[in-house]
């Protein structure tokens, strides 16, 4: 089984042309020993706890088990034990003929050629080093392979692979139509949120507020993970937002007793189920949990600053406003949207309501006094924030959408071209709309071979603003350009370039995964089978 369960562009010019290669140093070692540490507590305090707990139900298999316990007495007479000759464990089995041996160094011959390396004081001298530039050139040939052009993007896909998650980092050539996986980075758990940050997370050596390539995870574990995008083959994060960062006196503290743990003001206690970082205050990144609280987090320290309340469900998706940068947009599955001003939380913040479950909020780059929702009944909502509604049952939308019989999983609305909106859903199929002042109108609906849509967004740079990337439920990610599409060019006329010569139509890119695309095929193709009988395999939330 394998599914890419969401994804996210990094603009062109933030990935270093040549990506460097985990170092581990000698402070590394230091970092990376007081987060084994924080685990091997936490484990530590797991063991206490279970045995103070079996303590009453066993004494006495306790009592034998105990550090102080007296060893029980081994009898090296017993008939199983005679085979391995105990009693001369500790003896050479060659005697004193090899010990002169060891002496003259014949006895090192176990350990192969040993003696060689007190012979040539360089490796040029060793006849056994045959190569001495291909070290070298092999070295310039990786480096060459991990190289990142200016005209190069990235596209980072979650991914979910035979009960193994990681982060693949895609590089897509537009003029080479070719997309590929660069490096990826190992999570512990599975992926739900991505988020690009142009901001260093506790980088040494580095000025804290200059410009960089880094990435947010939320997981099904309530901890936020940081990594250098430009670092290959990193062992740990760079950062952790959570409670998994914490000193270990402090977490021994609040480590009480073992029960759910309750929504706090430090950090999430359930699933990260959405991120947004602050283009404006850079050091600022917003999380929703499924513990139905928002989270605001300083990535210059790695701390909670605040925590809100809003929402009486789970917050599943979040949105700054552009020139408003301290307004956040928030969806839940209570059925509201909530535009909450970060700096006033006791303040009443405006609310609409929704027919069913939030999926996605958007702020509409073209007229920030406007806003999208999707729902899980497959319907999107165009809102004025001037138009705010006295109660979440008086809410009145600019105009609604049937766009999907199934939920909108995704949607974007492309920050070059405006009016073009591309949402993604369940069903399997991706729609491309036109809003124009008299409301939308579909232009096109594909089925990209991807499974359930679980992802769809727009590049975010003008030389590719048509390309749109998509992935789901199949493992795979494509890369999308509209503007070859017939019915695009004639709905955008005069916002999408001249299509050059030689160019196809419908032109995709995609990396296919060999290994699971029949299985999976299989397993869309019983989906398939079990809705037309009218048996949903969607997951209810």
């Amino acid at each position: 089984m394998s599914m890419i369960t969401t994804s996210t562009w990094v603009p062109r010019g933030f990935a270093a042309p040549f990506p460097s290669k985990y170092t581990f140093d000698e402070a590394e070692f230091e970092r990376i020993a007081e987060l084994a540490k924080l685990q091997l507590d936490d484990a530590e305090d797991d063991l206490k706890e279970a045995q103070e707990e079996a303590d009453g139900a066993a004494p006495s298999e306790d009592a034998a088990s105990a550090p102080g316990a007296k060893a029980e007495q081994i009898n090296l007479d017993d008939e199983d034990l005679k085979e391995y000759n105990l009693d001369n464990y500790d003896d050479d089995e060659e005697g004193d003929e090899d010990d002169e041996k060891v002496g003259q160094g014949e006895g090192m011959a176990m350990f192969g050629n040993i003696k060689s390396l007190a012979y040539y004081e360089s490796n040029k001298e060793d006849p056994y080093i045959t190569l001495p530039g291909g070290g070298r050139d092999d070295e310039d040939e990786d480096r060459e392979d991990l190289q990142i052009l200016a005209t190069d993007n990235l596209l980072l896909a979650a991914k979910v692979e035979d009960e193994m998650a990681h982060l693949e980092v895609y590089v897509y050539e537009d003029a080479a139509d070719n997309l590929y996986v660069h490096h990826d980075i190992m999570l512990p758990a599975i992926p739900l949120c991505v988020e690009w940050l142009d901001i260093p997370v506790l980088k040494a050596g580095v000025d804290k507020d200059s410009t960089a390539n880094f990435v947010a995870i939320g997981t099904m574990d309530p901890d936020i993970e940081i990594w250098d995008l430009d670092t290959i083959d990193c062992m740990y994060p760079n950062a952790i937002l959570g409670q998994g960062a914490e000193g270990a006196e402090e977490k021994k503290k609040k480590k009480k007793k073992k029960k759910k743990a309750k929504a706090n003001d430090e950090y999430h206690v359930d699933a990260v189920l959405a991120l947004a970082a602050n283009r404006r205050h850079r050091n600022l990144l917003a999380s929703a949990s499924a513990d139905k609280t928002v989270k605001l987090w300083d990535l210059h320290t790695a701390k909670c600053a605040k925590s809100y309340t809003y929402h009486t469900d789970k917050v599943c998706s979040l949105a700054w406003h552009a020139a408003e940068s301290t307004v956040l947009l928030s969806g839940s599955y209570d059925r509201t949207v909530v535009a909450a001003d970060m700096r006033a939380p006791e303040a009443k913040a405006p609310r609409w309501g929704v027919e069913s479950d939030v999926e996605n909020v958007r702020w509409d780059p073209h007229d920030q006094n406007f806003f999208f929702v999707s729902t899980e009944s497959g319907i999107i909502h165009y809102h004025d924030i001037r138009n705010a509604p006295s109660t979440p049952e008086a809410t009145k939308a600019v105009w609604t959408l049937q766009a999907h019989d199934e939920s909108v999983s995704s949607f974007d609305i492309n920050p070059i071209v405006p009016g073009f909106l591309a949402t993604g859903s369940t069903d399997k199929t991706v729609k491309l709309w036109n809003i124009q002042p008299s409301g939308p109108s579909m232009v096109i609906s594909r089925n990209l071979d991807v499974g359930k849509v679980f992802s769809a967004q727009f590049a975010p740079d003008p030389e590719v603003a048509f390309r749109l990337a998509v992935a789901g439920s199949r493992g795979t990610a494509h890369v999308w350009d509209t503007s070859t599409n017939a019915a695009v060019r004639h709905a955008f006329a005069g916002r999408v370039p001249e299509k050059p010569e030689g160019v196809e139509e419908d032109r995709l890119v995609g990396v296919v995964d060999d290994e699971s695309s029949e299985s999976d095929d299989k397993n869309e193709d019983e989906d398939e089978d079990g809705e037309k009988d009218g048996d949903s395999m969607d997951e209810d939330d």
